[in-house]
């Protein structure tokens, strides 16, 4: 497998989907951009709107790549959802979503066809103070 980063990125938000997908969430969207924030995978999945950050790595890693969602990270995400609920996309979703942040973790073994996965759904809470 290739190990640089938009590669290995790009498959880990592949099999991110496809996890989902089996899960039931409807993919709404990949790669969504509004201005400069970037979400990586927003789902349905009844009246919920899952927001999903996506870390891809490949073996070795040092720490697990779920950990690599910290407060800034939070904050662009929390953002760039907002941007969403403002956007044209919108329009099509019911009124009544809640609204959740999830953290996906992808690692890669060998040549990329062998991978875990983890989810972390409801991974955080906005909180404003």
């Amino acid at each position: 497998m290739k190990t640089d980063r938009p590669t290995v990125g790009r498959k880990g938000e592949e099999e991110a989907s496809h996890y989902l997908a089996r899960l039931g969430h409807r993919i709404l969207a990949r790669n969504w951009r509004g201005g400069h924030l970037e979400l990586d995978i927003i789902t349905l999945l009844g009246n919920e709107l899952h927001v999903v950050e996506v870390k891809s790595r490949v073996a070795p890693v040092m720490a697990e790549p779920s950990r690599n969602v910290g407060r800034d990270k939070q904050r662009r995400m929390v953002a760039a959802a907002q941007a969403f609920l403002h956007s044209e996309e919108r329009k099509h979703l019911p009124a009544d979503l809640e609204i959740f942040f999830d953290v996906m973790s992808v690692v890669f073994y060998g040549t990329g066809a062998d991978f875990d996965i983890e989810y972390f759904p409801k991974a955080f809470i906005p909180l404003y103070a």
